[in-house]
């Protein structure tokens, strides 16, 4: 029963959102901070390939979120607004490195977390771990080949689970847009990871298992 009460009572983040603009509620920007924190750090590590740089642009992207507060408008998700502010930022960091002449995917295999979802303690043995990790490695560096409005869909889909209509949403062009983005970055991903590796490919029709190990 006290967790059945619990979820009932449960602000929704346009609720905590609105006591953030109102009160400047602390307490109540923490909670939507404790709920996207993670999913924005992964979104910005997908986008940019850079783990430690991901975590800062997470924090930016909360900062300036919280910083603008007074000018938020409910009018639709606050996760299309934090998302739709994480990629402004992404994109700010990929012409900034471009500029630079930056590399990325530096930072993503030198911590635990930046291994691959599906793998764990109790699961395949080490030999089919490494090939795993081979396989998700080809994939990271496949899809950071893609031009940014390409791999953001992709990323937005099949790794932060959106919806084609709410993926329009968050960048603003029609659901028609989307779909037909997503097909072409499947088809360049297909392309990319036969270049890379002959025997792996990224089907756009089965969306197989190696586009969501990253």
């Amino acid at each position: 029963m006290p967790n059945l009460i619990t979820a009932l009572f449960t602000a929704s983040d346009e609720q905590l959102m609105w006591r953030v603009k109102l009160q400047d509620d602390a307490e109540a920007f923490a909670s939507l901070m404790r709920r996207w924190q993670k999913p924005i750090e992964n979104l910005c590590i997908r986008m940019t390939g850079d783990m430690h740089r991901a975590e800062d642009l997470a924090q930016t992207a909360f900062a300036r979120i919280f910083a603008k507060r007074a000018d938020w408008q409910p009018t639709g998700k606050f996760s299309t607004f934090l998302w739709r502010v994480a990629l402004n930022l992404c994109h700010d960091e990929l012409r900034r490195a471009k500029r630079r002449g930056e590399c990325s995917l530096d930072a993503l295999d030198e911590e635990g977390d930046g291994q691959p979802d599906f793998i764990a303690s109790e699961g395949p043995a080490p030999d089919e771990q490494a090939d795993n990790r081979e396989r998700a490695e080809l994939v990271r560096n496949a899809l950071l080949k893609l031009a940014t409005h390409y791999r953001e869909v992709v990323v937005l889909r099949h790794y932060e689970g959106l919806k084609f209509h709410e993926i329009g949403e968050v960048l603003a062009i029609p659901e028609g847009t989307v779909k037909s983005r997503m097909a072409e970055a499947l088809t360049q991903l297909n392309r990319l990871l036969k270049h890379l590796n002959g025997d792996t490919s990224c089907n756009p029709k089965t969306q197989t298992p190696e586009l969501l190990a990253l």
